[in-house]
């Protein structure tokens, strides 16, 4: 038996907003958008293999506590503190999940308070 991952879903107030940060972090494009306001979001196509897609979910009320998930993203063509400072021009802010400040990684929040890491290795673009 296999799977695989097919999208991960991310709950939020405003589907349209989150769509537009995490396409321009990801370089993903809008692939569809349900009637009930959900947005789903990855590669464009000609990306290769089968895609991971982002569902951004509307939910009025964040939940509770720190989250199970979280996304982790690598610099494509750029160092991590050219990425960091792009990150935070797009929205994302610092946060504080406890770490001590020795990790090679940041850890941010998009403009709804999700939580992701920028991590230090610089990956290949797909």
């Amino acid at each position: 038996m296999a799977s695989r991952i097919g999208e991960l879903v991310l709950g939020c107030r405003d589907p349209e907003a989150l769509a537009r940060f995490w396409c321009d972090v990801l370089d993903f494009a809008v692939l569809g958008r349900e009637e009930d306001g959900g947005v789903e979001i990855g590669p464009p196509e000609g990306a290769g293999g089968p895609p991971l897609t982002i569902f951004l979910s509307r939910t009025e009320e964040p939940e509770e506590g720190k989250p199970r998930l979280h996304i982790d993203v690598n610099a494509t063509d750029r160092d991590q503190d050219a990425e960091l400072e792009g990150l935070l021009t797009l929205g994302a802010r610092p946060a504080d999940i406890g770490q001590t400040g020795e990790e090679p990684w940041h850890v941010l929040a998009d403009p709804e308070g999700n939580v992701f890491c920028l991590l230090k290795a610089r990956i290949a673009p797909v």
